[in-house]
């Protein structure tokens, strides 16, 4: 008895770790700032649990019923958190953080309340000694666990919702497997067992139901309808259509529309490429949709293309997904074409070649995890993979609604040594744009351009360098990697948009 109930410790832990580390995930994804949430929904779990331990001292008597109690409203709680807090964010916005910290408190006072009890039954069991070695070191291992499966298994495989219940499963069956070994001492295990075996079905059901708890809520979140939705390890990819517009989410983020994406996908290249009209290799960071490499690719002269990708999931979709890839004109299987799916700045510290045109298409830097990828640090290794007469351009958010933010990316990508031409262009789904061509030598605006070109032409291209007042240059820091200042920016600045 006394390793059973060990062993129901192990689980304790991995799902109480479990269900914080699902609503720390899931309100970064919706709400953003991931390093925000991360801390405070695990320091606000962490100090619940201290409330529950205090509490425990309460319970006197009945001390397995309590636990067992205890059990299954962890696992109901805990097993319907995610789909509540997708709901809550989707019809209650306003209440959604007091929600998520609430329910934060109750679990974190529930598990907080378990360890104790567990300890206790087992105490005319083991020395003490071996009793708080034991327990902490099962404690310790179960959050382990769960910390390495949660980001390698869990959440690409089964998504939030499904996480959750599927942790809710497992305390319901430690209750039930506590009720079993403590059956002749409990008189009211009858009762216990109901309760055990109505929580156990509901959260089954839950667990069957997830993808339409789950569905129906994210596509409140949505205006079109949604056609298709998947969780990998990086983020979550959304796909929604509206008549013949499709329009792609990244964590809730829209990365383009069918409808005008040729816009930012034309000046995001052929300002800079067109002007180096010997380039032969070029380098896509990001930009695993293939949309940039679409128009990379109207260039006979270029020879090969590497696109570096941190998410398989992207050019995999876009190859195969039929409207996708006729979005792209099947870009992705040109044979000048070569896929690397790895992370950018390690790819860059480690590689030795030199491009002659770099395009830097990554997410905006809404988390610390992006934000490196807008550092001095990392343009410093663009700038030396990059042809002594060779450029780059960086995809920058929007001068006008993150003035100061696109600017210190400016700021930024001097500060390696690179002279800047910002830029601009309207798209009509986000707004006013910001890119930034950067280079050795002085920038010379092409004469000629691509045949076919929808938006950039000889006589618009010169319009996009003028900057009115209201995006004019602000004095601005450069973004470093130990304080991504631009993180904090660029949050501030797009709130400010929102309200």
């Amino acid at each position: 008895m006394p390793y059973a109930l060990l062993f129901s410790i192990f689980v304790v832990a991995a799902c109480g770790l479990a269900y914080e580390l699902v609503a720390a995930a899931l309100s970064s994804y919706l709400i953003g700032d991931s390093v925000t949430q991360f801390s405070t929904v695990i320091g606000v779990y962490l100090f619940a649990m201290g409330i529950g331990s205090w509490l425990s001292k309460l319970i006197q008597r009945d001390l397995t019923s309590n636990f067992i109690k205890i059990e299954l409203a962890v696992g109901l709680l805990g097993g319907f958190s995610a789909a509540m807090l997708f709901w809550a964010f989707a019809w209650l916005s306003g209440p959604f953080l007091f929600l998520l910290y609430l329910l934060v408190g109750l679990i974190g006072i529930l598990v907080g309340l378990e360890i104790p009890l567990v300890m206790r039954l087992l105490e005319p069991r083991l020395p003490f000694k071996e009793l708080v070695s034991q327990v902490l070191s099962v404690d310790y291992i179960g959050a382990l666990a769960v910390s390495l499966l949660f980001p390698l298994w869990l959440a690409p495989k089964l998504g939030m919702v499904r996480t959750a219940l599927l942790f809710g499963l497992m305390n319901i069956g430690v209750a039930i497997w506590t009720l079993w070994l403590f059956r002749h001492e409990l008189p009211n295990r009858r009762s216990l067992g109901m309760q055990g075996g109505l929580a156990m079905l509901l959260v089954a059901l839950g667990f069957a139901g997830s993808e339409q708890l789950s569905g129906v809520a994210e596509q409140a979140l949505y205006e079109d309808n949604i056609v298709l939705a998947e969780t990998t390890p990086y983020q979550r990819i959304v796909l929604t259509r509206w008549k013949s517009e499709l329009r792609l989410f990244l964590n809730g983020n829209l990365q383009f529309s069918s409808r005008d994406e040729y816009r930012y996908h034309e000046a995001l290249v052929h300002p800079g490429l067109a002007s180096l009209p010997w380039a032969k290799r070029v380098l896509v960071l990001g930009g695993g949709d293939g949309l940039a490499i679409r128009e990379i690719l109207k260039y006979p002269q270029i020879e090969s293309v590497t696109l570096v990708e941190l998410d398989p999931a992207m050019p995999n979709l876009f190859k195969t997904h039929p409207a996708l890839r006729k979005l792209n004109g099947g870009a992705l299987d040109s044979p000048r074409v070569h896929i690397i799916n790895t992370d950018a700045f390690q790819w860059l510290d480690r590689q030795q070649d030199a491009f002659d045109f770099i395009v830097v298409d990554f997410p905006d830097p809404t988390n610390y995890a992006v934000g490196k990828l807008y550092t001095n640090t990392f343009y410093r290794l663009v700038e030396r993979a990059l042809n002594v007469r060779g450029r780059m351009v960086v995809q920058a958010t929007s001068p006008m609604y993150a003035r100061h933010a696109y600017w210190t990316v400016v700021q930024t990508i001097e500060s390696v040594g690179l002279g800047s031409q910002p830029y601009h262009a309207l798209v009509p789904s986000f707004g006013e744009w910001g890119f930034i061509l950067a280079g050795r030598e002085p920038y010379t605006l092409p004469t000629r351009l691509p045949a076919g070109l929808r938006f950039i032409d000889a006589t618009a291209l010169p319009t996009l360098f003028n900057f009115p007042p209201d995006m004019a240059r602000v004095p601005a820091e450069v973004n470093r990697l130990n304080n991504q200042l631009l993180v904090r920016t660029f949050e501030q600045e797009w709130k400010q948009v929102q309200r």
